[in-house]
């Protein structure tokens, strides 16, 4: 395959404030700046990119008492989520003392915490008053090298830069449709938003499942190829993550892939290049046909 040049403008793909989660921070001159680490042999940072749901829970019986006497006193009402963010709201100093934890796929995955403590109001946004299955939550950091306890549970500790709270409607909304055909658009957007999201132990801490979590908030291409595969009686059979086939100093992923006709099951493959290099991921490359080396 003759690769696309990496310095191709990737103007056709569309441009990330089409989604609903705030623009991409710029990359900086190195990946920790800033942060008092330093990406050297002896420290290699291990960064996150995971989709999931953000939960509060109580470290003690003495933080939950104290918990329910705040929110008597901020008058709270409704149910248990929103009683828990009026308290939460009226009482920053309960927000340092919850466990903050985040499920993927349901599982117990991370403990978080925020960077800079004035982002302690994006775990109490996060937190829905009438929360649903379809809630996404987006947590972009640092994995600490040293579990942490909190309460009775014991989990690898993100220190998160960003954190975004969106549901899955808003999400699949935000993204540029046909007119004439916005339902089977729409199924087709969903179909590989739930594949990606659902894949077996995506923790989002790995190369390969950073890049498929950066596609699926930050590119509509992939829903629109996926859709005209759809139209084109074909079903997505093959999602696959490998090296970029360059020669380059930076971390750059090829996501591939893979339709196969419904009735002949003969396969068209198409790739995006992801670099991963640093804590926030780049499209280097828009979706491609894709040739076999």
């Amino acid at each position: 395959m003759e690769p696309q040049d990496a310095t191709q403008p990737t103007s056709d793909a569309r441009p990330p404030e089409t989604l609903p989660v705030a623009p991409q921070q710029s990359a900086a001159p190195c990946p920790t700046c800033g942060d008092g680490m330093s990406a050297s042999a002896d420290y290699a940072p291990t960064f996150v990119y995971a989709l999931g749901r953000v939960e509060a829970q109580f470290p003690s019986l003495g933080v939950e008492k104290e918990f329910a006497q705040a929110g008597a006193r901020a008058e709270a009402s409704g149910t248990d989520a929103a009683v828990m963010k009026k308290a939460l709201q009226a009482n920053r100093y309960l927000t340092r003392q919850i466990c903050w934890v985040f499920r993927i796929s349901g599982l117990e995955t991370y403990l978080l915490r925020p960077r800079d403590p004035a982002d302690l109001a994006l775990l109490v946004d996060a937190v829905r008053e009438d929360p649903a299955s379809t809630d996404i939550d987006l947590v972009i950091g640092v994995l600490d090298p040293q579990p942490m306890t909190c309460g009775v549970v014991t989990l690898p500790v993100v220190t998160f830069d960003q954190l975004y709270s969106f549901d899955r409607a808003a999400l699949l909304a935000a993204l540029p449709r046909p007119e004439e055909d916005a339902g089977t658009y729409d199924r087709s957007a969903g179909y590989v938003l739930d594949t990606i999201a659902l894949m077996t132990d995506n923790a989002g801490a790995t190369d390969e499942h950073r890049a498929l979590n950066y596609l699926a908030v930050r590119y509509p291409g992939i829903y629109e190829t996926t859709a005209q595969a759809h139209g084109r009686n074909q079903r997505l059979a093959d999602i696959r993550v490998e090296p970029a086939p360059v020669s380059t100093t930076r971390r750059q992923l090829d996501v591939v892939w893979t339709y196969a006709d419904r009735a002949t099951d003969v396969p068209d493959r198409y790739f995006c290049r992801v670099d991963v290099e640093e804590e926030f991921p780049f499209l280097v490359t828009r979706l491609a046909p894709y040739y076999r080396r």
